[in-house]
């Protein structure tokens, strides 16, 4: 790097020497200008002339040129258009004093602007730095994971100091690391030397900037400032300090000061955003453990008291009941059985479909024996109600877990049935379409329907519509039922019957699993 700033250097003084052959081309062609046009006996508005080439070269080229300007105008002046002409020498001594007068007044009005463009320079270098520190603000805004926040704060540095930057950050057993830096190269990266993260340490623990253009460890290659907020200091921004100017060093300290403020502030809104993150997981956590809990216990506690007090009849009052009465308690007995049954195998579903452990046992299943299978489980809950079939003449088969497939019609079937009237119908309807090779299966019910607000969230866990507080339910038969059928590549979804109630639509693919299957099988294939 110093190497680069060697040569950058040297380029800036090549860069100049045309700047003074423009200077004198332009003041040696003024010259025979000014005698073409008549002038060369009028001194006082030829002397004025020759302030221009001065007054140019200042706002354009700087202080140098300028000078330079001067001294050749008060030469060509004198050899010229002062008598005795081209000879140096002059006539009246008084001229000598007119040459100083126009010098110094050339000089002053060179330096004059010289310094206008040199504040003209400072303010585009100030606009530069608020742009710089603007993007950085609204990139720092916009991102809210921590990894990519460092990436930006350091790219975004390193770009407009012009120089190598670097991150420095704890790690969890609170060891200052390099976590990231503005190096896009494959290279070694700067600021992991051990020097340098021992640096990097110290302003960690004392909060102090340290480094080149500072007050401490001025003998660093680098510049260190650590990202305090009022309470913490999160860590340490850094850059390879290059300048070897007192007052560039002073500026990009304060640049840096105010990028370290940026990025503090930025940090800890993340870390903010994240520790709310997990308070808010934790409190839903808590809040699907607790729903949990209740809806569980009341749903188990049920079915339990039916097979315990049927039980407790059948085992001390045998004597005195009928034939009737012992069918009758045993069919209580396995129907709470089987609601049990149901409420374990929707817990064991829910847990499979969160961990990712569910496995598709996959193979071609005839839609018209699921759907006689289904009726067969809830043939016994389902009195005083009608449930009608309309299937295709042709039968239909699909690729997928016949048990799981089952488990979702279950699930829809008996939300159907607990949620419509006595003596209502429930009509299952079995469709193909042909263009997207998709089966479709409307189970609809003339039940209390659902609101269009909740026509979505019916799906998530725990999820109950205010229309159905008076059933009994978990809340999780419709999102295990939305698991299983988007495992087979399919969807689910609730509409307003016409006629009143729902209609819950399942579309799943009939082609092959290898085509359309989001996840591949696992498990024994059939």
């Amino acid at each position: 790097m110093p190497e680069r700033n060697t040569e950058e250097k040297g380029t800036s003084r090549m860069h100049r020497v045309p700047q003074y052959v423009w200077v004198t081309i332009g003041i040696i062609l003024l010259t025979p200008l000014l005698h073409v046009i008549g002038m060369s006996n009028d001194l006082v508005n030829v002397s004025l002339i020759y302030l221009f080439p001065i007054l140019v070269s200042a706002v354009y080229w700087g202080l140098g040129p300028a000078i330079y300007a001067a001294s050749l105008s008060v030469i060509m002046f004198d050899f010229f258009f002062v008598p005795p002409n081209l000879s140096f020498t002059v006539a009246d001594l008084r001229y000598i004093f007119s040459f100083v007068v126009y010098l110094a007044v050339a000089l002053l009005t060179a330096t004059l602007s010289s310094r206008l463009r040199q504040q003209l320079e400072m303010v585009r270098q100030r606009e530069a730095t608020t742009n710089s520190l603007y993007a950085l603000s609204r990139q720092m805004t916009a991102v809210t994971d921590l990894d990519t926040l460092l990436h930006h704060i350091a790219k975004q540095v390193s770009h407009t100091l012009g120089t190598q930057a670097a991150v420095f950050l704890p790690d969890a057993h609170d060891e200052l690391k390099v976590t990231a830096s503005a190096d896009d190269l494959g290279t070694a990266v700067w600021g992991g030397e051990e020097s340098e993260i021992a640096i990097a340490k110290w302003v960690y623990r004392n909060g102090e900037t340290a480094g080149r253009g500072s007050t401490s460890l001025r003998e660093s290659s680098g510049l260190y400032v650590p990202l305090r907020t009022e309470d913490q200091i999160h860590g340490v921004l850094a850059i390879r300090m290059e300048a070897r100017d007192i007052q560039e060093q002073r500026e990009q300290l304060q640049l840096l000061e105010a990028c370290g403020g940026l990025a503090a502030s930025a940090i800890a809104r993340v870390k903010l955003a994240e520790e709310a993150r997990v308070a808010q997981m934790t409190a839903e956590s808590e809040r699907i453990r607790t729903a949990l809990l209740d809806s569980v216990s009341h749903e188990l506690r049920t079915p339990l008291t039916t097979i315990i007090g049927s039980a407790t009849g059948l085992i001390e009052n045998d004597a005195i009941f009928t034939p009737e009465d012992r069918k009758e308690l045993t069919g209580n007995i396995r129907d709470g059985a089987m609601r049990m049954n149901r409420l374990v195998t929707n817990l064991l579903g829910m847990v499979k479909l969160e961990s990712g452990m569910l496995q598709l046992r996959r193979k071609w299943c005839d839609v018209g024996d699921m759907i006689s299978v289904v009726l067969k489980q809830v043939r016994e809950f389902s009195k005083h109600r009608s449930i009608r079939v309309d299937l295709p003449d042709q039968p239909l088969f699909i690729c997928g877990d016949e048990v799981l497939l089952e488990q979702v019609l279950i699930n829809v079937v008996s939300n159907a049935i607990k949620y419509s009237p006595d003596y209502s119908e429930i009509v299952i309807t079995v469709t193909r379409d042909e263009r997207n090779a998709t089966l479709i299966i409307v189970v609809a019910d003339n039940g209390v329907g659902i609101p269009d607000a909740d026509k979505e969230r019916i799906f998530e866990k725990f999820y109950r519509s205010e229309s159905s507080r008076h059933v009994t339910g978990t809340g999780l038969g419709l999102a295990i039922c939305k698991g299983i059928v988007e495992v087979h590549g399919g969807t689910i979804g609730a509409d307003s019957n016409p006629g009143g109630g729902t209609r819950m639509s399942i579309s799943l693919p009939m082609e092959a699993p290898e085509a359309l299957f989001p996840y591949r099988g696992q498990g024994e294939v059939e």
